[in-house]
């Protein structure tokens, strides 16, 4: 069964995991990138590094999809959090140094810029299980 999630649930869970995907415009298309996060403020922070094909867009705000999940791949129970919003550079220095401390990379090598995706939209779901527990099961067969 799919429930849908509040608002301050999505942020919640989104901060309980680090690894995610930022979706923007790349050239006219759709992209997809994997990325480390953190949340601050119920901002979605990430590092990238020089190059990243997002970084132009950002410098002057863009928006983005950012979604992080966790599925368990037997059950199929978790959750997806999907969080739209405009992304921009971080260029205060002292507060770029304290994301890129705080935001670890998957990937080795440095990361340059931090972006903040600043939520306008949040949604998210939760997979449970809809076979009923055994207390819901003895009330349907009428014992109490």
């Amino acid at each position: 069964m799919r429930r849908e999630l509040t608002e301050e649930e999505s942020i919640r869970l989104l901060g309980s995991v680090s690894l995610g995907r930022i979706v923007f415009t790349d050239g006219a298309l759709p992209a997809i990138r994997p990325v480390n996060h953190i949340i601050d403020g119920g901002d979605v922070i990430i590092c990238t590094h020089e190059g990243a094909a997002v970084i132009p867009d950002a410098a002057s705000g863009v928006v983005v999809c950012y979604e992080a999940d966790s599925i368990d791949p037997i059950s199929h129970l978790g959750w997806s959090v999907i969080v739209t919003g405009i992304a921009q550079l971080v260029l205060d220095p002292a507060r770029a140094a304290h994301y890129r401390k705080a935001v670890r990379p998957w990937v080795s090598g440095s990361m340059a810029h931090v972006i903040r995706i600043r939520p306008e939209l949040i949604t998210g779901f939760e997979l449970v299980d809809d076979a009923p527990s055994q207390n819901e099961q003895h009330i349907r067969n009428g014992a109490a």
